[in-house]
């Protein structure tokens, strides 16, 4: 067996092992360990249904659209800088913040119109309106909203789809959750988790 033969032989046995070590070996054992127990909703995109059937995933805020703005039935998540208007919808498919520095006039003039929007929708003063209700998340699709917010919004959800204040109060606690670790951040509302719950309130 000459040199060549010898060097071909030994490439080919070196991409038949790093093809069953890097091709199948590896890629199993990053998905056994993403589907443990506490990782296996995140690994698939933690997704949420309801009746069986995906209704969407807990990670990424989409900001509905009611049938009748006069009735608005939903908890509103942030802006996200992909909408046309500034209030939205935005597009869940583009990702990414405004980019926009904090002496903008673009900026500014956002935030001063959506104060205005959400203070005539909730029926507030615009003072009352919060910030994290004016402004995009780096991401356009964050699901949180501040404590604060959810409240804002209570008494109108609850007028609309005509549940007691107190039980739609009651929704928001359940999915608020804490700080991270107890210490980290503020706490959040998941609105699309939210929305879900009214949804199924409504319904009964």
């Amino acid at each position: 067996m000459n040199t060549l033969t010898r060097q071909a032989l030994a490439g080919l046995r070196m991409i038949l092992v790093l093809t069953v070590i890097l091709g199948i070996i590896y890629p199993l054992a990053v998905w056994a360990v993403a589907h443990l127990p506490g990782l296996s909703g995140r690994a698939e995109g933690s997704v949420i249904t309801a009746n069986g059937a995906p209704v969407g995933s807990s990670l990424i805020g989409v900001d509905p659209v009611p049938a009748n703005p006069a009735a608005d039935p939903y908890f509103h998540a942030r802006p996200s800088a992909s909408a046309k208007d500034v209030l939205g919808p935005g597009d869940p498919s583009t990702s990414g913040g405004t980019n926009l520095a904090g002496d903008s006039d673009k900026l500014l003039k956002a935030v001063v119109q959506r104060r205005e929007q959400i203070a005539a929708r909730e029926g507030v003063a615009p003072a009352s309106v919060p910030a994290d209700a004016v402004t995009a998340s780096a991401s356009g699709m964050d699901p949180q909203i501040s404590s604060a917010y959810a409240e804002l919004q209570v008494a109108r959800v609850a007028r609309v789809t005509g549940l007691p204040v107190d039980q739609v109060r009651g929704l928001v606690d359940e999915h608020t959750q804490g700080r991270f670790a107890g210490v980290l951040g503020e706490p959040g509302v998941n609105v699309t988790e939210l929305n879900l719950a009214v949804a199924a309130a409504r319904a009964r």
